[in-house]
């Protein structure tokens, strides 16, 4: 029971760490675009991500407790070494100032934890291969939907004063960051979510039928990761509201209106999507509404390469750390 406590412990602080980490994705364009002060936006996107779970149904939370990995044939060692794999993962591209997925380098350090534990059969191949496409898909959607809503925006927007634009949209666009926001905390949550339900599934506290999470468990897992987006990921700020190009209001409420159309949709259907890979797509499908100059693509090239990486290489740690946490028990 002891090493379970540590489990709980270890997705609280992943969950932590994922809003400290993602905080970017949801403040970056109000922040980089002056509508908020970056305390203000923070305390904005942490209330948003906190009463997410009473937006969406716990679908997420169910693929990654159930849709990654075999239950019944992991065991805890293994979610514990996806767990460290994953928070070092998380705390190396921090570092860099890198936005990358915190839902893919959990999906990676559990694959990789579970491959070396009990073999090729207690990966659910279907439900990665999803995940996997999903690297594509979601900020390829959130570019599309980025071009096409800032096209309409400037569209409807052409008679109008530059000032004008401006004023309308530094008010549009608190709503657009609130809803992405909310998208974010019902996404990432989930996560660490699905890695507590597993466990206890293990451990034998809740059967593998049972139809969601304990109460606590939803609670606890949505207040880390808003306590984790309080303290924020400056760094991240940085990159993602600038020197992937410049925003104006109305192209940072465009970005954050796609991006949050596109969790929606993904949180609906109960896929683990990157907000970093969506929001990331969304202000580069802005940007180049304007030119593909716009966009600084030298930067966009080292985040695709994080991108990349993140689940090999965080399956590489997971699988070292599973190695080691049975060589010291």
């Amino acid at each position: 029971m002891t090493f379970l406590y540590i489990i709980v412990a270890l997705a609280l602080v992943f969950d932590f760490i994922n809003g400290f980490h993602d905080s970017a994705n949801s403040i970056a364009t109000v922040v980089s675009t002056k509508v908020l002060s970056p305390f203000a936006a923070v305390v904005m996107a942490a209330f948003f991500n906190f009463i997410a779970f009473t937006v969406f149904p716990l679908k997420v939370a169910s693929t990654i407790g159930k849709g990654v990995v075999e239950p019944d044939v992991i065991n805890l060692s293994v979610i514990g070494a996806a767990l460290i794999a994953a928070i070092t993962w998380n705390l190396i591209t921090w570092r860099l100032g890198l936005p990358s997925s915190s839902s893919h380098t959990l999906v990676g350090g559990l694959v990789g934890a579970a491959l070396v534990s009990s073999g090729p059969g207690s990966v659910i191949s279907g439900g990665v291969i999803k995940i996997v496409a999903f690297i594509v898909i979601s900020p390829l959607l959130g570019m599309v939907l980025g071009f096409i809503i800032s096209t309409f925006v400037q569209y409807i927007s052409r008679n109008h004063t530059p000032s004008g634009v401006d004023k309308h949209f530094k008010r549009l666009q608190l709503i657009s960051a609130s809803a992405f926001s909310i998208g974010h905390g019902g996404n990432d949550a989930q996560k660490s979510m699905g890695i507590i339900w597993v466990a206890m599934v293990i451990t034998g506290l809740i059967t593998k039928d049972a139809a969601r999470p304990p109460l606590w468990v939803v609670l606890s897992c949505q207040a880390s990761i808003a306590l984790g987006t309080m303290f924020g990921g400056w760094r991240i700020v940085k990159t993602m509201g600038q020197r992937i190009t410049k925003l104006k209001p109305f192209e940072g409420f465009c970005a954050e209106t796609a991006g949050a159309l596109t969790l929606f949709g993904a949180t609906h259907f109960g896929i683990p999507v990157s907000t970093t890979h969506t929001i990331t797509g969304a202000i580069i499908g802005v940007g180049s509404r304007k030119r593909l100059s716009a966009v600084k693509w030298g930067v966009t090239k080292k985040i695709f390469w994080a991108w990349i990486l993140t689940i090999p290489v965080s399956g590489l740690i997971g699988a070292s750390i599973y190695y080691f946490i049975k060589w010291i028990s």
